[in-house]
């Protein structure tokens, strides 16, 4: 059996009141948002972007990832 392990997300709360959401296992990832849950549904699909964009240049995902594709 094969487990998974979910890609972490980190939040800050900027001084300007914004919420920060960023991915630490690829980084330069990150959104901004007004709420903790738009900041994260942003950097969530900002991830799944940034992840297809590295599978089709054969580029090696985090490791977390690496378990969903036996080939």
């Amino acid at each position: 059996m094969v487990t998974i392990e979910p890609i972490r997300v980190e939040v800050e709360l900027e001084e300007d009141g914004r919420v920060l959401a960023s991915v630490p296992e690829l980084p330069g990832v990150m959104a901004y948002g007004i709420t903790e849950i738009e900041a994260v549904r942003k950097v969530k699909a900002i991830t799944l972007q940034v992840l297809a964009d590295m599978i089709e240049n054969g580029e090696e995902v985090p490791a977390p990832l690496r378990a969903l594709f036996a080939a």
